[in-house]
């Protein structure tokens, strides 16, 4: 189950893109880490198409999938995808509900496991996601982004994730594109379109 539901969020993944990446000095890292925690402390809300490109070795084609992620601060987070199938995962009161195509289930999300990667999600409306303890955090960038790195300390995240890259366009203190490396290999690409900051959002993309 665990394993499933973070396939699903893809919540993410390096080897898609060719530009150079290079790492930032210390100073461009200090300045860019600032700029995005100081200009998302007024993010109450956001809303975003995304498509999502899914690379596993025991596929010879990708599996690409279209949704809606939904954000509320401080705590709410949903995935409603769309195409070619319906599926949605939402973080609310300290649980992950699931709606498989009809089928509903919920998670208990107080597991740290859980807890992080929902906050790490959260955090990068925020700026938050900077100081979370249990990731070291490389910062680097090419001609157009400016890129968050973030490799797990505990040995439990880690049997998951190998490492998380979150996306910044050089113009923009929001993520453009998330990048999740699985502990498998496997990949997962998320590209954010149409992304709308503090508009209303329906209390029905929270629910299932």
């Amino acid at each position: 189950m665990i394993k499933n539901i973070f396939i699903t969020i893809g919540l993410c993944v390096s080897g898609f893109f060719f530009a150079q990446n290079t790492a930032m000095s210390g100073a461009e890292a200090k300045a860019f880490v600032a700029r995005v925690s100081s200009e998302t402390k007024e993010i109450k809300t956001l809303q975003s198409d995304f498509t999502q490109t899914k690379k596993m070795d025991f596929l010879d084609k990708n599996i690409v999938t279209y949704g809606r992620m939904s954000l509320k601060t401080p705590n709410m987070l949903s995935w409603k995808y769309t195409k070619p199938y319906q599926y949605s995962i939402v973080f609310r009161e300290n649980k992950i509900f699931i709606n498989d195509q009809g089928k509903k289930s919920a998670v208990d999300a107080r597991s740290k496991t859980f807890e992080k990667i929902n906050k790490l999600i959260v955090g990068s409306s925020n700026g938050q996601m900077f100081n979370d303890p249990e990731f070291s955090v490389a910062y680097l960038k090419n001609g157009s982004s400016n890129i968050a790195r973030f490799t797990p300390k505990s040995a439990q995240l880690l049997k998951y994730i190998k490492q998380i890259e979150l996306y910044f366009p050089k113009n923009q203190s929001t993520v453009s594109q998330v990048n999740m490396t699985e502990a498998s290999g496997d990949t997962t690409n998320i590209v954010f379109k149409n992304t709308r900051i503090n508009a209303p959002v329906a209390a029905s993309e929270f629910s299932l």
